[in-house]
């Protein structure tokens, strides 16, 4: 080859012959889908502990026998593997909402389908479908107003005034703190009815900003950015209503005349208990996301409160606090940046409990009795205010006013369970599984029957065909729950696992077993049945974490099984013959060992090395990671050196597996032998890997033999 360089000189170059390895790729991952209490539905969700399974997922329900799917997770994570899980939908299932009417509904599955709805009529809803957030109440506080003030008897004054009239309250001689010092200033203030009560008598105001004017008219008022008072002020002071159609001064006299701070009397509105916002976070006012863009009033308070305990069993615990979040749908954490706070987005990303609807309070819910109200006006001399719509949540925050609500209590209700399982949804659920690009999983659990045979079949096979497909993976499948479970007769029970095994396709990548376990369900306080496919599974698992993935799962050293009181069948010997012969492996009460996995086929139908689960999962191993490897060699040359550095890969990995027992010998052949010159021209890269995999013991033959005292062993050791 010729130099590079264009003049005298020494030129480094470097080789890297490291690229690649191979590394074994087994993690243990197992998968089941089922009909859970709560979580998302039709989205895959890692679970690495029975804590989490509950936390994500709820806890087993007896109705429909939902226990068998949730008892199936939780005995699979019991030998230490990670389980995904997928909850199943239902055309029933239905969230817990509160909404603009009475029949609306809400079904919202999971993040990306809450994404993809673009409306929807209600306010807020729970995060997954269910009844478990029928109760759970959403308060919510904005800066509707400044100071409650009462005007005495005031029947001619409330028969002329509306929300939304501006309001001024001349003062003088105030003194004013600064920076270091005070001053003393006259002027007036300037605000808005945002509430009337006239029961009580009393006006809800939210100051707008204040003059030092002391000749101000009442629609006259200019605007003193960021030096609003926070508070009107007793004293000898006459208050000023006017409207868009000009001033109108009723002339209050200052004797009759009381003012109390608006955000201390707000309360959570909550049943079991008063709890006084004040006590929760301050008054949300204007972000600083907003304060910078000329904004007003976009921050909002949210808190979600367990109020009749049904979710964390406390009554009025609260479960989440997010402060000070903004309705501008631009808003960005002046703290944590880039985070986004507008209150749609942020509850969807932050909270565990709720989403928010399409609630731009931009007119009246009649429903929920809630009329957002203007909290400013449109220019600084007019009294005329900002229109809801204009000062609707889903805007920019750039110039904008927004409207506000108060303090409002939203009860979720209308939730709706379903655990009935079918085929049709399962196999949706399973479908998140195919592609081995987007998903890892090592073991397809199939879970408990469905309501019939022939669906339970069909499940079953579908399991099969995916594992062959992906071929990276074991589908892993107990009989029909009604041939086994309350059977009095063994020989029933046998004819009817073969006959529910019989149509199902031959493959090495699928385990039947013939098992159902009698375990503890602590959290309904009884007893259950549930199917053995997850701790066949979970064998598996806890062999590659204990010993090695070519190591068989069965017997007394790794086959015991967790969490197992007795068995609903325990095969004889010849019923065990009969049985493996139909590619089912029994599940035994053996004294003195306990109940344990009683054999390692394959459901593969004809003899062949991968009749075994010993072997199967060998390949498996090594196939996985040396196509990492084998990855790593895409795009390079295909020439000596690209061959020779694989070689070196592949065979220091099968030594070490030779080492720890996964095969008797190897040969790797990948050289210009299998990688011709067609091969080259048509950008391909072959290597021929050779195993002799070692085998498990099946069958272990004693023979006892007598003989006379005379004579010796040798004699006779050669005619046995």
């Amino acid at each position: 080859m010729a130099t590079p360089q264009l003049s005298p000189g020494t030129l480094v170059r470097e080789v890297d012959l490291t690229v690649g390895r191979a590394e074994n790729v087994l993690d243990n991952i197992g998968c089941i889908a089922g009909p859970f209490q709560i979580g998302p539905v039709e989205e895959v969700v890692e679970i690495a502990t029975e804590q989490e399974l509950v936390k994500t997922f709820g806890k087993p329900i007896s109705t429909e026998s939902q226990y068998e799917y949730w008892l199936s997770a939780a005995s699979y994570l019991s030998y230490g593997g990670i389980l995904k899980v997928v909850r199943t939908d239902s055309d029933s299932l239905k969230n817990s909402r509160t909404g603009y009417s009475s029949d609306a509904t809400v079904d919202i599955k999971n993040r990306d389908d809450y994404d993809n709805q673009e409306t929807g009529n209600y306010h807020y809803a729970a995060k997954t479908p269910g009844t478990w957030a029928n109760g759970l109440k959403v308060c919510v506080v904005d800066d509707k107003a400044d100071q409650i003030i009462t005007v005495g008897a005031g029947a001619t004054l409330f028969s002329r005034i509306q929300v939304g009239y501006g309001i001024t309250v001349p003062f003088s001689n105030l003194v004013v703190p600064g920076a270091g010092s005070t001053s003393i200033v006259s002027g007036a203030l300037k605000g808005i009815i945002t509430g009337i009560n006239t029961e009580t008598y009393t006006l809800d105001v939210k100051i707008t900003n204040r003059t030092t004017d002391s000749g101000v008219t009442y629609d006259a008022i200019q605007y003193a950015e960021g030096s609003a008072y926070t508070s009107f002020v007793n004293g000898s002071v006459d208050i000023g209503i006017s409207s868009t159609a000009g001033p109108v001064n009723i002339g209050i006299a200052s004797t009759t005349i009381t003012a109390v701070d608006w955000y201390d009397q707000q309360t959570l509105g909550l049943t079991n208990s008063t709890v006084f916002w004040k006590s929760i976070a301050p008054k949300p006012v204007t972000s600083q996301y907003g304060l910078g863009r000329s904004s007003k009033n976009d921050a909002l308070n949210i808190v979600i409160v367990d109020d009749n305990g049904s979710i964390s069993g406390v009554q009025g615990n609260i479960l989440e606090k997010h402060i000070g979040i903004s309705k501008a749908k631009d808003a960005i954490s002046g703290v944590s940046s880039p985070q986004r706070i507008y209150y749609r987005d942020y509850l969807a990303n932050v909270s565990n409990y709720i989403y928010a609807g399409n609630t731009y309070y931009t007119s009246t819910d009649t429903t929920n009795n809630i009329t957002p109200v203007a909290t400013g006006f449109t220019t600084s001399t007019t009294f005329a205010p900002v229109s809801t719509t204009n000062g609707g949540w889903n805007q920019n925050a750039q110039g904008a006013t927004f409207s506000a609500i108060g303090a409002q209590t939203f009860v979720l209700s209308d939730g709706v369970d379903d655990y009935k399982s079918n085929l049709g949804k399962l196999s949706l659920a399973y479908d998140l599984f195919t592609n081995e690009d987007e998903v890892d999983v090592d073991f397809l659990i199939a879970g408990p029957s469905l309501s019939n045979i022939e669906d339970t079949q069909a499940l079953a096979n579908k399991l099969i065909t995916t594992a062959e497909s992906r071929k990276d993976c074991l589908a892993v499948i107990s009989p029909y729950r009604s041939d086994v479970v309350n059977v009095s007769n063994k020989e029933t029970q046998t004819n009817n696992i073969i006959k529910f095994f019989s149509p199902l396709q031959s493959s090495s990548y699928a385990i039947f077993d013939s098992g159902y376990k009698y375990t503890f369900d602590k959290y309904n306080n009884t007893f259950r049945y549930v199917p053995c496919s997850a701790d066949v599974a979970g064998l598996m698992a806890r062999t590659s974490l204990t010993s090695f993935p070519w190591f068989s799962p069965a017997g007394q050293q790794r086959g015991i099984l967790n969490n197992a009181v007795k068995l609903a069948y325990t095969p004889t010997k010849s019923q065990r013959d009969s049985l493996y012969k139909a590619r089912v492996n029994s599940i035994i009460n053996q004294p003195g060992a306990g109940i344990l996995l009683f054999g390692d086929k394959t459901a593969l139908s004809y003899p062949s090395a991968f009749d075994r689960i010993n072997v199967r999962r060998l390949f498996l191993t090594v196939e996985q990671a040396l196509k990492s490897a084998g990855e790593a060699q895409l795009f390079e040359l295909n020439n000596q050196t690209t061959r020779a550095n694989f070689t070196n890969i592949v065979e220091p990995y099968l030594r070490d597996v030779q080492s720890k027992q996964g095969v008797f010998d190897f040969l790797v052949i990948c050289d210009e032998t299998n990688n011709t010159s067609d091969v080259i021209d048509n950008n391909e890269f072959r290597a021929d890997i050779f195993l002799k995999p070692t085998r498990s013991i099946n069958y272990i033959t004693l023979t006892f033999v007598a003989t006379r005292t005379g004579i010796s062993f040798e004699e006779v050791a050669g005619r046995i």
